[in-house]
């Protein structure tokens, strides 16, 4: 099978006879961070495909009365649909792990190292997979170096347009496309008002993709891409959620062979960041059909935008089953 281009018929039957109903299996979603909203439509959204498929599920927050009820009534497997540090940064994970609490997705060391986007880059640079060129600037440095000659020095060295960005955070949130150096002060500011470390890249022009990655018993592969248009050329926060702002094409508008490439980079991504059962990897794909991979996601979002569901439906796989595969992976782990 072509990665990229749907699964194959083994994997097909795996999904299809997932559903083991005597599970207990607990979603978490919500959390207390800038995308507790977006964290809280992929838990229901699972929570649903779940129930559809015969599993006992139930939404819960990651709260104080979290860790009470994993002692009380520990649950066969946990599904993480929490968005943003609380779900990404590997230490709920850690948390589980303490508790002996199985889970779907990476283990915490990955998720640490795939949540910190220049600590990922590097990783990836070592491993040979393109990734555009960065430099990452935490706010006290910005301040006691003087931010002008910073942002000189910046555009000095990576150039223009540039891509503005938390080092930690996800769905788009103060990240920014500078065409001007006159812009990047403005779009320094509002990465800090996410995180107290901004990542500034060399932007590179070209065809917006994603392509999820699934285990479903025979090793990871490659769902087909997804091509991110939005309206308004950014692929912000706006334009992952509000319906209007964004057309996706799945699978993507590339040539067979760029396409084949593109998965190729996916799984190699995946594979140098340690992950396990699903990934989310962000491309660009440039004008000569060159991906360069941007981020990694561990917690995909789950909504009705979102892209990894696109993905699993262009892909011919029943969502349910598929996550309810996963579940049952993780729960006999």
């Amino acid at each position: 099978m072509m990665p990229g281009m749907g699964v194959t018929a083994a994997e097909e039957s795996a999904v299809s006879g997932s559903e083991t109903t005597d599970l207990h299996v607990l979603v978490l979603a919500g959390g207390l961070s800038y995308e507790r909203d977006v964290s809280l439509r992929s838990g229901r959204r699972v929570l649903d495909a779940l129930r559809a498929v015969g599993m006992q599920a139930e939404l819960r927050d990651a709260d104080v009365a979290l860790l009470p009820a994993l002692t009380v009534d520990p649950p066969d497997a946990v599904v993480i649909a929490l968005h943003g540090a609380t779900g990404e940064d590997g230490s709920l994970r850690g948390v589980l792990d303490l508790c002996g609490v199985p889970y779907v997705g990476c283990d915490a060391r990955a998720s640490r190292l795939a949540w910190d986007k220049p600590s990922a880059k590097a990783v990836l640079r070592e491993a040979g997979i393109a990734t555009p060129d960065w430099v990452a600037l935490p706010h006290d440095r910005f301040s006691e170096l003087g931010a002008v000659a910073v942002l000189d020095r910046i555009v000095d060295r990576l150039g223009l347009p540039l891509m503005v960005k938390p080092a930690q955070g996800g769905s788009g949130l103060g990240a920014a496309v500078v065409r001007d150096a006159a812009s990047l002060p403005a779009a320094m500011v509002g990465c800090f008002a996410y995180d107290s470390t901004a990542l500034v890249e060399r932007y590179v022009p070209g065809m917006d993709v994603a392509v999820s990655v699934v285990d479903l018993g025979e090793g990871p592969q490659a769902l087909p891409a997804v091509e991110i248009v939005p309206r308004n050329g950014v692929y912000d926060y706006a334009a992952r959620y509000t319906a209007g702002r964004t057309t996706w094409h799945t699978p993507a508008r590339l040539e067979p062979t760029v396409a084949e490439s593109v998965a190729q980079v996916a799984l190699a991504a995946h594979a140098a960041l340690g992950l396990r059962d699903l990934s989310r990897v962000d491309l660009i794909v440039d004008s000569d059909g060159q991906p360069h991979v941007l981020e990694v996601n561990v917690s995909p979002g789950m909504t009705e935008t979102s892209l990894l569901p696109l993905a699993v439906q262009a892909a011919g796989l029943d969502f349910g089953r598929m996550i309810g595969n996963l579940v049952a992976r993780a729960a006999a782990r």
